[in-house]
């Protein structure tokens, strides 16, 4: 196989795994218990599996994707919305949030920091940290500071995000181990 044959297959695997991380996202989204203002998905498990197992610039990519996708108005998000205006909503800060979760566990994973279940579950679980202060900044900023703010947008998504977080931990771990691919 010559190198310009080896670059090209590597660059279709690279596209398949951002368009298939993308679409773990978008079928995330779609599993949905409708709660108000902000309903809950299993999109975090694929934003969060997607920074672990794809590193910063592909999973990068994949949510850059997703959110493009989303922005020129495919129903990619919950409850099949899409449009740019979504971003102007009392969900779109989490969307933001969940593209600094991919860039911060892909840069932890492209460290390392992921390659064991303990750090990818550390790992994992700052990424669903770093989903919030976006989210509640636009969920504040939208629906007035006067309301329960943290009520509506943090309290009752702790405990199924902190569980997210570690099922895309052990599933990237237990995924890359039986692959062959150590912690990757």
């Amino acid at each position: 196989m010559t190198s310009q044959t080896s670059n090209q297959t590597q660059t279709r695997w690279n596209i398949a795994a951002i368009l298939s991380a993308a679409a773990l996202m978008v079928a995330g989204s779609h599993v949905e218990i409708p709660y108000y203002p902000v309903p809950m998905t299993l999109q975090t498990v694929a934003v969060l599996g997607t920074g672990l197992a794809l590193g910063l610039r592909q999973g990068g990519a994949a949510v850059a994707t997703f959110l493009g996708a989303g922005a020129v108005g495919l129903p990619v998000f919950a409850g099949g919305k899409g449009g740019f205006e979504v971003f102007a909503r009392p969900t779109g800060g989490y969307l933001i949030g969940f593209a600094i979760a991919v860039l911060f566990c892909g840069w932890a994973r492209d460290r390392g920091w992921t390659q064991s279940l303990p750090g990818a579950s550390v790992v994992a679980l700052l990424g669903t940290a770093l989903v919030y202060p976006t989210g509640l900044l636009q969920l504040g900023a939208v629906l007035g500071w006067d309301k329960p703010i943290l009520e509506w947008g943090l309290a009752p998504f702790i405990l199924g995000d902190i569980t997210k977080a570690l099922i895309a931990a052990f599933g990237v771990t237990l995924g890359a181990r039986a692959l062959g691919l150590g912690g990757r």
